[in-house]
């Protein structure tokens, strides 16, 4: 192929995003400079914090630019290299977004062992997903032996990861998702001890403290909004919660009213705190062999839902947004070749 396919930004959505939204731009393919290489897509990543991005109102990371390549985690094959450091063929994970072909600076890459476990993991479970998963939950969460941990988008890349750290560590697990299909895996494949399905329960207030009858020691925080409403209203002293993602709140147009949590907070002595797994980058190298270890001895299972097609990448990232996936959602772009 002589010419590169990349998907860009060419209107800021308003509510939920549509196709019409983005488009895929030719141009020649590029030449890596001193420092680079030249990969071939064969993974990109779709997920929920791209959304934000979309806007341009301040958040922690820059907006994307009309016009510009949407980035976010990629996986790839060296083509071409101008650093002897790095060799054609090698496969390497980065951060050059929705495109086929990509010129990378070596020092925004890291190399992944195909020998490991399959290379889409790098990022999922043995990449970014896994990685906010392990330490939104050890280092905020810290669950103990006993503790009840709920796990709200406990279906999605991250949930599933967390509840599965949380049983390794000896809590009671509550997960919640929205389709009997999802909670029964989360039950019955991954070993969390109840889920919910808060599509169908008729009160989940009342559904939640069933399955909590000790109260909630640590809800990790994917969704927001009226599920993790109802989640607080259970926290027992010195509670924790991470709060990871929001993504219920999204593509809201205007700001949400929700309860105000602070009494709750205070008179329960709980800690809510945000966090970036960027904040955490000084110690993936402590973190990436544990989940790797976990991973290899089966105490750590993942799920893939992986659509076959540059083509379809925009309709995947769409679906993250009605529930399609089960597990980290990949958009497969092209084969490892030899």
């Amino acid at each position: 192929m002589s010419v590169n396919e990349k998907i860009i930004l060419t209107n800021r959505p308003e509510g939920m995003p549509t196709a019409e939204d983005f488009s895929i731009q030719e141009e020649q393919l590029p030449v890596p400079q001193a420092g680079e290489v030249l990969v071939r897509t064969l993974y990109v990543s779709v997920d929920p914090y791209m959304r934000g991005r979309m806007s341009s109102a301040k958040s922690y990371a820059a907006p994307y630019e009309l016009g510009d390549v949407i980035k976010g985690g990629s996986i790839g094959q060296i083509m071409e290299s101008t650093d002897p450091e790095w060799k054609q063929g090698d496969i390497v994970a980065g951060l050059w977004g929705w495109q086929r072909y990509a010129a990378a600076a070596t020092d925004t890459l890291r190399r992944v062992d195909p020998e490991l476990a399959p290379v889409s993991t790098a990022l999922g479970v043995l990449g970014m997903t896994g990685l906010t998963a392990y330490f939104g939950l050890l280092d905020i969460g810290q669950p103990k032996e006993g503790e009840t941990v709920v796990v709200s988008g406990a279906a999605g890349a991250v949930g599933m990861i967390v509840g599965q750290i949380a049983k390794i560590k000896g809590a009671r697990v509550v997960g919640i998702a929205g389709s009997d299909e999802k909670n029964n895996y989360l039950v019955q494949e991954l070993g969390f001890d109840a889920a919910l399905n808060y599509r169908t329960e008729s009160n989940l207030q009342s559904a939640l403290e069933q399955a909590c009858p000790n109260g909630v020691d640590v809800y990790f925080d994917n969704v927001g909004g009226e599920i993790s409403d109802a989640v607080l209203s259970l926290l027992n002293k010195n509670a924790r919660i991470p709060i990871c993602g929001q993504i219920a709140l999204y593509n809201l147009q205007q700001p949400d009213n929700g309860p105000r949590m602070q009494t709750q907070l205070l008179k329960n002595t709980a800690l809510m705190k945000g966090f970036l797994v960027g904040d955490y980058a000084a110690e993936f190298g402590k973190a990436l062999p544990e989940l790797a270890g976990w991973l290899q001895s089966g105490q750590l299972q993942h799920a893939e839902h992986i659509v076959d097609g540059f083509e379809h990448t925009v309709e995947a990232f769409l679906g993250l947004f009605t529930g399609d996936n089960l597990g980290k959602q990949l958009v497969k772009v092209s084969e490892i070749t030899e």
